[in-house]
């Protein structure tokens, strides 16, 4: 069985996947595009929201304290735990009633899953100078999110001031910057 939210969040998952795989130790110390954030504190980070978007899945509360993941076997376990992602947005009562704690319509929480996934992948993919190509409808996700509830992300710090795109900027790099990242971002 599959959702919506899960199709999407198996399209973008191998992608951010194949970003995390890719992290050398000796970069986790670098810095990323989201500037309170080394690589090793973005992995973190991203992992967590992995995991805790499971539980709001299945409408449990989700524990935001600060854990480091990055222990042997990480980036095998961020793959498996992603695999678990998306069968936890594949069952249809994810997306049925409203979010507790959250107040939010379970389609717009698993969006909001999906978005930290692939903005996340995007910055460690440039933080350790890795390409990355974005699932299309992932971006598209990203637009129609940021047209909905941009403005209220901005006010709780989720998202940046929206930064100037260049002219021929992608429609994922049009997405960054309507969410405060800048899409030529350089760790140098």
């Amino acid at each position: 069985m599959a959702t919506k939210t899960s199709e999407l969040l198996s399209e973008a998952a191998p992608r951010a996947v194949a970003v995390v795989r890719a992290i050398r130790e000796d970069q986790l110390d670098l810095p990323t595009p989201c500037a309170v954030y080394s690589v090793r504190d973005l992995v973190n980070h991203l992992y967590q929201v992995v995991v805790n978007f499971q539980e709001l899945a299945a409408k449990r509360p989700a524990n935001w304290d600060k854990t480091d993941y990055l222990t042997d076997g990480w980036q095998d376990r961020f793959a498996a735990e992603t695999e678990r992602l998306i069968g936890a947005w594949a069952d249809p009562a994810a997306l049925e009633g409203v979010s507790p704690g959250m107040g939010l319509p379970p389609e717009t929480v698993g969006e909001m899953g999906l978005i930290d996934l692939t903005v996340h992948a995007w910055d460690l993919a440039r933080a350790t100078g890795q390409p990355f190509d974005a699932a299309p409808a992932a971006t598209a996700v990203m637009h129609a999110f940021m047209d909905r509830m941009g403005d209220t992300g901005q006010r709780m710090g989720a998202f940046g001031a929206p930064v100037d795109a260049p002219p021929d900027a992608s429609p994922l790099d049009l997405a960054l910057a309507r969410m405060g990242r800048h899409p030529g971002w350089s760790p140098r």
